[in-house]
């Protein structure tokens, strides 16, 4: 059963529109169905639910299919109404949804993985499903003659019969729990247990980063707008950041290396050699969030925000990068708002501004986001 909360928006943050309980565990993920109103659920309840928003506001269930295991994540296509849930068991499960979203059919059942499957996606064009698991396995298989292709890697191409490793991306400090690609500019966004979100640009073939900071917990899940230039991303904490990536951004330096403070040469307490010949008890490190060198907590006493490379919250500086720091560099690339629940998956519907959260407290939100990322998210106009 759904709370209807508002009908339009009231103000230039997310407005909550809709609240959808029901689930009696964990729900692990939803998807807005495009031009109808309606939402599909699943969860570690078993169950996969479609609910369609009745003549009085409320969303109610018009398909409560329960199958053997927990359904950990899914993926819909819509044209052609299959849906793809995978499993704890490892197990992907093919479903046809009717024209009148009132019924569902199984279709096939796909041995995927040893273990829990941890995402997926399924390509019409290729007619295959690619799938993560607990099992440390990407797997895709095709769904005409049901084969499985297995492989240890990080970032792949993919062939029919075969497959070779592109590259490996480093960056983040933490584990990393969501991607996105769009593959309009070949842009891969992902979000760690780091707090951090990072755009790597695939291709430009340059090995560009963005490192994007804006969150207090860890991101778990990212969303490309492609047509507005806008980046989603919500957190553990229901932290929802909107990022502005239609702006010149620059790089975050790399940290340097070095023995002792590169401002004003004291040794670190390891360089046991110029603390004995000085005579000087050895300093901490610290890094220059916006020149990368090595400093002392002396020559970094100062804290200041820099959105124009990614950092929306104070970070340490050295006192020299301080001091070139104007006022308009301190403005925000990217609004914040509060989500007031544990956001654990996100969907959106871009020509309808709508947006669905969900997560640990079984609660699945539908949100009107066209006051926050504009009306170029309806009109097809993009802002520049």
């Amino acid at each position: 059963m759904a709370a209807e909360i508002h009908s339009r928006p009231q103000s230039s943050r997310p407005v909550l529109l809709n609240k959808i309980e029901g689930h009696s565990d964990t729900v692990n993920a939803a998807v807005l169905i495009p031009k109808e109103d309606g939402v599909i659920t699943v969860g570690e309840d078993r169950t996969i639910r479609v609910w369609l928003k009745r003549d009085s506001g409320q969303y109610w269930p018009s398909i409560y299919h329960t199958v053997s295991s927990p359904c950990s994540c899914m993926s819909y296509h819509h044209d052609s109404r299959r849906i793809f849930i995978g499993q704890d068991n490892g197990a992907i499960v093919e479903f046809l949804i009717s024209e009148d979203f009132n019924k569902m059919n199984h279709v096939k059942t796909y041995p995927a993985h040893q273990n829990r499957v941890s995402d997926m996606v399924f390509s019409q064009e290729s007619e295959w499903v690619v799938s993560t698991g607990h099992d440390k396995s990407v797997s895709w298989m095709c769904t005409q003659s049901g084969r499985d292709y297995s492989g240890q890697i990080t970032l792949l191409k993919l062939e029919r019969n075969t497959y070779s490793t592109i590259t490996t991306l480093k960056g983040h400090e933490g584990s990393i729990g969501a991607l996105w690609w769009d593959p309009v500019q070949r842009l891969l966004f992902s979000g760690a247990s780091d707090h951090s979100v990072i755009m790597w640009d695939i291709g430009g073939r340059k090995g560009r980063t963005l490192l994007l900071q804006g969150h207090h917990e860890r991101v778990q899940a990212v969303r490309y707008l492609q047509l507005t230039r806008q980046l989603v991303s919500c957190s553990a904490d229901g932290g929802i950041t909107v990022w502005n990536m239609d702006t010149p951004r620059e790089e975050a330096p790399q940290w340097l290396d070095s023995d002792s403070c590169q401002k004003c040469e004291q040794p670190f307490f390891w360089n046991l050699k110029q603390m004995w010949d000085s005579k000087t008890i050895g300093l901490r490190q610290h890094h220059c969030r916006k020149c990368g060198k090595a400093v002392c907590g002396k020559c970094s006493s100062k804290r200041t925000t820099y959105p124009v490379m990614g950092f929306e919250f104070q970070v340490r500086v050295c006192d020299a990068c301080y001091d070139t720091v104007k006022d308009d560099d301190r403005t925000p690339l990217a609004t914040f708002h509060e989500g007031k629940h544990n956001i654990a998956f996100v969907d959106m519907d871009p020509s309808r501004g709508l947006m669905v959260t969900g997560g640990s407290d079984r609660v699945v939100k539908i949100w009107d986001m066209t006051q926050v990322v504009g009306c170029s998210i309806a009109t097809g106009f993009t802002p520049r």
